[in-house]
């Protein structure tokens, strides 16, 4: 089974001593081609610079994360702008609201999400989005670019049925990471999950994010990995009443088709598979 990582922090500092073994790890475990998520300027630059260490296996977004809203400069923009005409760059973001935090004052978010959809309009590129206790607003800024923007995907979807059917009727596309997988937080997306197309559906770790809490056999660290993306798939076949080939097969195709990668050449792995069938 092949799977596909729509939303790997890579260039988060717990990775900078192994990287190159996470990868290996990832590749033996069947992920074969990961998206690099850029969550600010600097962290754009870095997901930029790992894609280009594993060609047509990694790949980058440039953007900023709602968090960081207040970084969005003039030159930010420019900036962005020019990596949005790179190969390595697939996709506008991540970028969106996120008032659960309130890092930066809601209306530097609403304003830096609007020049950061007017970006995904110029260089016509998917987008990669984050929204968090915003529903409301993000809807209404969505709506307003949804015409002018190719696909979206909602990343790391945890939010309500209601929130669920005003992004598919936008036709977004949704990514569901080991959230899934806690029995506790997870209970009311794992209701949603059978709910979402299977030509919508995307899978994703967040790592060193959200490490599936049913992981087993149980691993010492607390950072997530992408070489999990499997066990995580598992539980979506399990949700779904699919199996988990078939889940890899609609979930790659869907990655590929909307980031506009090609499958590689050779995609063998070096070792046995993760046990996909386990799952919580």
């Amino acid at each position: 089974m092949d799977w596909i990582d729509i939303g790997l922090n890579l260039g988060h500092e717990s990775f900078d001593h192994d990287w190159p073994e996470v990868l290996d790890n990832a590749h033996r475990a069947g992920v074969v081609q990961m998206v690099l998520t850029g969550a600010s300027v600097a962290g754009s630059d870095r997901a930029v610079a790992l894609a280009r260490e594993r060609p047509g296996v990694l790949f980058a977004t440039a953007g900023v994360h709602p968090h960081l809203a207040s970084e969005l400069s003039d030159e930010a923009v420019g900036h962005l702008a020019a990596l949005h005409e790179l190969d390595e760059v697939v996709a506008v973001g991540e970028c969106g609201l996120d008032y659960f935090r309130d890092f930066s004052p809601r209306p530097v978010q609403r304003s830096a999400f609007e020049r950061q959809l007017a970006l995904a309009v110029d260089c016509g590129k998917p987008v990669f989005l984050h929204q968090r206790e915003a529903h409301d607003d993000f809807l209404a800024i969505l709506r307003e670019f949804r015409d002018r923007i190719g696909p979206a995907v909602v990343h790391c979807f945890t939010d309500s049925k209601r929130a669920l059917y005003d992004y598919l009727d936008l036709d977004c596309h949704i990514g569901i990471t080991g959230w899934v997988c806690d029995e506790r937080r997870g209970r009311g997306l794992k209701a949603l999950v059978p709910d979402i197309p299977e030509d919508r559906l995307m899978l994703e770790t967040d790592a060193p994010y959200l490490k599936p809490r049913n992981l087993r056999p149980k691993q010492r660290t607390h950072r997530n990995e992408p070489q999990w993306l499997p066990w995580i798939g598992g539980t979506v076949a399990a949700l779904r009443d699919v199996s988990p080939v078939t889940l890899a097969e609609q979930t790659t195709a869907n990655a590929r088709a909307f980031f506009r990668m090609a499958a590689q050449a050779s995609e063998r792995r070096r070792g046995p598979q993760m046990n996909a069938d386990r799952h919580g």
